[in-house]
């Protein structure tokens, strides 16, 4: 096979095991519903369940990506993806609350994926290609889209402990057809012995620090959303988990089928230009879908009328479908940056800023649950993001936007 197919091959087998690790990775999101039910859990105790395997998956991320580095992408993809299969499974026989936080934390390795695909994808383009490259690897966060169409279908039809059995079975037969899809080249390896406290030091350097923070929404809020996105149509607006589940992957589906778009945007305008804009598209879908049901009454010259302020849930779907776009750029536009200012050190830089992401998947859900039990407002949830949005703006803008003109790309 020529280079050229080789890299073809590797991307594709790759993205195929990343679209199933992902998957397996937001199965809380919608297998969690009929278990909080049956463990009668509240909003943070289900915000704690559904982001147990995003702990895991960020904090894997940096010594994989460094092992990526040193021995290559296939045998640690290969070795990530078999180790996953026997925690999915066991998930089907727990019963109580404990035992799924256990597990869910060794089903997280299945989110640790991302930071080996991303360097070892790249290095089979040229540069000028890397970012299409990894946006379309990354369009594997669609898994979180798939996994709304499978799972709600499996547990109306046999029972949410279905869904582990055979989410560990396709895993099996992904790994399997990624071994013989893939293939290896020596000089992709990076002769390396710094160790991963070497590695973590790379957040003194600014510019980590700030792509840590800008994928902490386009990633982190992607995670976060994709999670609490079912029980949030199921509370705001009553639907069943199968309509609910629909309409959250119209967040879900964009936000990772078109990072390969926002990969080609990225490599044709440059990373400054398509980050500053998701930025501010994120910032008024944020702004608009923070703004709670609202019922008040005014006195007027005709007496007093009521009045009912708040999204339906076609224009918050319509805003949940826009903002999944604008997080599908960012994440492809974060990573163009990282292959453009560090080309020698992908694998550990792309680990850092993924677990800088993967954490900020971890921690919102949770104060998603708490932000909710302590107000009683579901919007609080977008309220949060909305002001994390505001110091990514400030701060890009303050650093990037002040000395380039965000429009032609050219410094000033």
């Amino acid at each position: 096979m020529s280079s050229r197919g080789k890299a073809l091959s590797v991307l594709t087998v790759s993205t195929l095991a990343f679209t199933v690790c992902f998957m397996v990775w937001m199965m809380f999101g919608v297998i969690g519903i009929p278990i909080r039910k049956t463990l009668g859990l509240n909003a943070t105790e289900f915000g704690l369940l559904t982001a147990m395997p995003v702990l895991t998956g960020s904090l894997v991320r940096v010594p994989l990506g460094v092992w990526t580095d040193r021995f290559g992408g296939r045998i640690v993809m290969m070795g990530t993806l078999l180790a996953c299969v026997v925690p999915i499974w066991l998930m089907s026989y727990a019963t109580q609350y404990w035992q799924f936080l256990v597990l869910g934390l060794f089903v997280g390795l299945a989110g640790g994926v991302f930071s080996v695909g991303t360097p070892y994808v790249a290095r089979w383009f040229p540069k000028h290609q890397q970012g299409f490259a990894m946006g379309v690897f990354g369009a594997g966060n669609s898994g979180a889209a798939v996994n709304k169409f499978v799972a709600p279908a499996l547990i109306v039809a046999f029972g949410w402990a279905v869904v582990p059995q055979v989410y560990a079975a396709i895993m099996l037969g992904v790994a399997v057809l990624f071994w013989f899809g893939s293939a290896s080249d020596p000089s992709h390896l990076v002769a390396s012995k710094t160790s991963w406290g070497e590695q973590l030091k790379t957040l003194k350097d600014p510019r980590v620090l700030k792509y840590c923070q800008y994928y902490s929404i386009v990633f982190g809020g992607y995670v976060g959303l994709s999670l609490w996105m079912v029980q949030y149509y199921v509370g705001e607006y009553g639907l069943d988990i199968r309509w609910a589940a629909l309409l959250a992957a119209c967040f879900s589906l964009p936000g990772g089928v078109l990072r390969a778009i926002g990969g080609y945007l990225s490599d044709k305008h440059g990373a400054h230009q398509v980050t500053w804009w998701v930025l501010w598209v994120s910032w008024i879908c944020l702004f608009l879908l923070s703004y709670p049901q609202t019922d008040f009454s005014i006195t007027t010259v005709n007496g007093v009328r009521s009045f009912h302020i708040g999204l339906n849930v076609y224009g918050f779907t319509a805003l949940m479908f826009t903002l999944g776009i604008a997080f599908a750029f960012g994440k492809a536009s974060v990573f163009k940056y990282i292959s453009d200012d560090y080309p020698g050190n992908i694998g550990a830089i792309s680990g850092v800023v993924g677990l800088a992401g993967g954490l900020g998947g971890f921690v919102l859900p949770i104060l998603f649950g708490v932000l909710l039990d302590l107000t009683g407002v579901r919007s609080s949830a977008f309220m949060l993001l909305y002001g994390v949005v505001w110091v990514s703006l400030i701060w890009m803008y303050f650093t990037e936007v002040r000395s380039r003109d965000v429009l032609r790309g050219n410094a000033t």
